[in-house]
């Protein structure tokens, strides 16, 4: 008698745990029936930094969690369009900025996103910190803490005032981490508009740092 044949092993099974899949495999998972642990994984996965995005982008925790609840309905709902070959996050960065939209015309106001530098923020990708470096690049003196936060400060007043889509691309590649080609399927738009409005946005926070500290102004 010949040995029974074992079964082939499926594509996730005992031995490789969902958190071990990349976005796309889970989100593929959940809408071919895997059960909700994809879907639970995703959530997970994405917890923290999508809630710190819209709370940043609204500056109101309970929106913010508002928002974030919508996306993720979204997600489960538009499932079905999300096609094999495409990136899972800047997928979901666009539904979490419609969302946002979204939130802000129903409570009918439109606060400017506090931009408050957090500890879990990406240095490797850009945070408040390289974007202090890149408009301090030619002050090559040491400064203290207080100075720091100072600085801290000066920006995040100086991004608030910026034109909104310039706030949103700040947003998203500074205080995100995304790359422009994300940034640019998040927000619908070319790279090469991501890229002309990183380009404005920092013209205009240089300019505004240039008036503000120049030593007539000391």
């Amino acid at each position: 008698m010949s040995a029974a044949i074992k079964p082939r092993p499926s594509k996730i099974d005992g031995s490789r745990r969902w958190s071990d899949q990349s976005d796309e495999q889970l989100l593929l998972a959940y809408r071919n029936g895997k059960g909700a642990r994809p879907f639970e994984e995703l959530v997970h996965r994405y917890e923290r930094e999508l809630f710190q995005y819209l709370q940043r982008y609204l500056a109101d925790a309970a929106l913010a969690e508002d928002a974030f609840q919508a996306t993720f309905l979204q997600v489960h709902l538009k499932q079905e369009q999300f096609e094999e070959g495409r990136r899972f996050r800047p997928w979901l960065y666009t539904i979490a900025t419609h969302q946002a939209i979204d939130a802000q015309r129903r409570n009918k106001r439109h606060r400017i996103a506090s931009l408050d530098h957090s500890p879990g923020s990406r240095n490797s990708s850009g945070d408040t910190g390289s974007l202090i470096e890149l408009l301090l690049s030619h002050e090559p003196a040491a400064v203290t803490n207080v100075e720091e936060e100072e600085r801290r400060t000066w920006i995040r007043g100086a991004v608030d005032q910026l034109p909104e889509q310039y706030r949103r691309t700040v947003i998203l590649i500074y205080y995100q981490g995304l790359k422009y080609r994300e940034t640019a399927e998040a927000l619908g738009i070319p790279v090469g508009t991501v890229k002309s409005r990183m380009h404005a946005a920092i013209e205009k926070l240089l300019e505004a740092w240039d008036q503000t500290h120049s030593p007539d102004n000391d």
